[in-house]
């Protein structure tokens, strides 16, 4: 039997160890394959890597075959047109408190902007760019999704978790209450029970 492999994707502050404490918590027979972003965050710049497109084919280049993706807020993005333009390699979806290409700002979220340039000032400036999430046609994203999301975030409300659970044909919804934009970081084991439960269902 082929070893279940699982790319996880962080949100833009780029670091690959955002999702160690929940890895660490999943079983020890799964390739798990931690991905950071050049030029995001703290992470040394690349030129190959200019905008969002470059970091799908970072992703893409390392799928050889059926793989899981687990994705936090900007990597969500990333994760999903994955799955609309590659959904025979795609198994399962966990989108965690992510935009998926939707205008946040219909949904009451706050502008991260300001305060992510001030945590990270050499950061590429093209993060920061409003068309830097495009929209997508989420409800073409048929493999079985779990959304993870935190009851108090104000960059991506429980509301756009609703609208992506109304919107996708086979997603479910599973709202932490006392969770923020960083739950995956802050709460490991309750985020890696969920996402076990689903990637082994």
């Amino acid at each position: 039997m082929l070893m279940r492999k699982v790319l996880f994707l962080p949100g833009a502050g780029g670091s690959a160890q955002f999702w160690g404490p929940v890895a660490r918590r999943l079983p020890d027979d799964w390739d798990k394959v931690l991905l950071g972003w050049p030029g995001l965050g703290d992470q040394p710049h690349d030129p190959a890597v200019r905008n969002i497109d470059d970091l799908v084919r970072l992703v893409e280049a390392r799928i050889d075959g059926p793989v899981d993706l687990v994705a936090q807020s900007m990597g969500g993005v990333i994760a999903a047109r994955i799955a609309l333009a590659r959904p025979q390699f795609v198994r399962r979806l966990v989108l965690v408190v992510t935009s998926a290409g939707l205008d946040m700002a219909r949904f009451g979220a706050s502008d991260w902007r300001d305060d992510y340039r001030r945590s990270f000032p050499n950061a590429a400036d093209w993060i920061l760019l409003k068309s830097a999430a495009p929209q997508l046609p989420i409800e073409d994203i048929s493999v079985p999704t779990l959304l993870i999301w935190g009851g108090v975030d104000p960059i991506s409300p429980v509301a756009v978790g609703r609208h992506l659970e109304a919107r996708m044909p086979d997603a479910t919804l599973h709202v932490l209450a006392d969770g923020d934009h960083e739950l995956a970081w802050s709460k490991p084991d309750v985020v890696a029970a969920l996402v076990a439960g689903h990637l082994e269902r």
